[in-house]
């Protein structure tokens, strides 16, 4: 008999991973992530408030839910961010709480997100030549990212990882300096395949650089890359360590090499839509509950419906795939 006090899915998949997004704006335009230009923000009106996050992310937590993302958009832009991070914290039953940011205000909030309560950081930083960074985020600003990441460092952030997206054509030559870089920095560095969620629907299979790829070009240049044992089955990345032991780099290969099989994510968008996967084409409406005066055991119920309607994968290798209709700044990463 399956245990109700948890979200496990018809699979047997137990659902312990939030990924929270408090906004769909951003202060860089990605191409793999949205418009470059007339983006559709949704009102701030229809934006979750940090009460209703916190209230959802209870409700959650009494469902077993105890780590939490917070994402965007790029959640800096979302004002006393800090604020929500130590409500969140006090949240019984949440043990881990973590964010994704492309770094160009993270040296502005550091300090105040660590002494919140905020324990990982994921920072964006997709190639270290600013050619590449504004090729592909379509503004300026390496040199802040970069800034972010050494802030982060000198305060005391242990759990610093960069991702870099991969992109044939565009990164090929990224990747071995940000080997590199993270290896001198002591940074753990994970590549991501380039995934069908960019917002003007450019996206091609061709475009697909491959983690094999990418792994072989690193033990060209720097030595022998040692598979390192998974402590925790559902994490998306296969890790490495260098032979010589120093550094490690994961991959995530959704493209290549989908994981869905052990997936223990859901999400929550900027506007209170859950989402049961990245590209899910169904969402249950949080929001609606909330503001409608509904109560804690309705969200609950929404939530195991979520949960119920998953889907064994998320089908990119399907010719039956069907991309979602919202890319990824609107979804959260």
């Amino acid at each position: 008999m399956t245990d109700s006090r948890i979200l496990v899915d018809t699979l047997g998949r137990v659902h312990n991973n939030l990924r929270i997004s408090v906004t769909d704006r951003c202060n860089i335009r990605c191409f793999y992530c949205m418009p470059n230009e007339n983006v559709q923000f949704k009102p701030r009106v229809e934006i979750l408030t940090f009460e209703e996050i916190v209230r959802f992310t209870r409700v959650a937590a009494s469902l077993g839910v105890d780590k939490l993302r917070i994402t965007g958009g790029e959640p800096l832009v979302r004002a006393e961010l800090p604020n929500l991070i130590r409500e969140l914290a006090s949240v019984p039953g949440i043990r881990d709480i973590a964010m994704t940011t492309n770094g160009v205000l993270l040296a502005d909030h550091v300090v105040a997100l660590k002494e919140a309560g905020l324990q990982r950081l994921n920072i964006s930083l997709d190639g270290l030549r600013e050619e590449t960074f504004e090729r592909i985020s379509r503004r300026q600003g390496l040199d802040r990212v970069l800034e972010g990441i050494f802030a982060a460092q000198r305060i005391g952030f242990e759990k610093i990882r960069l991702n870099a997206v991969a992109i044939r054509g565009i990164t090929e030559e990224e990747i071995v300096p940000l080997g590199e870089f993270a290896r001198q920095h002591e940074l753990e560095l994970r590549f991501i395949e380039f995934m069908p969620l960019d917002a003007e629907n450019n996206w091609c299979d061709d475009q697909v650089l491959s983690g094999s790829e990418i792994r072989e070009a690193l033990e060209e240049a720097f030595c022998p890359l040692v598979a390192i044992e998974r402590k925790d089955p559902s994490q998306p990345a296969s890790d490495f360590r260098f032979a010589d032991g120093i550094g490690v780099i994961g991959f995530i290969n959704p493209v290549t090499q989908p994981f869905c099989n052990a997936c223990n994510r859901l999400r929550i968008t900027a506007e209170g839509k859950m989402r049961n996967c990245l590209f899910s084409i169904a969402e249950w409406d949080a929001r609606e509950i909330m503001r409608g005066g509904g109560s804690d055991e309705q969200l609950v119920e929404l939530l195991r419906d979520c949960i119920r309607a998953k889907k064994p994968g998320h089908g990119i290798d399907s010719p039956n795939f069907v991309r979602p209709d919202r890319a990824m700044y609107q979804i959260g990463g």
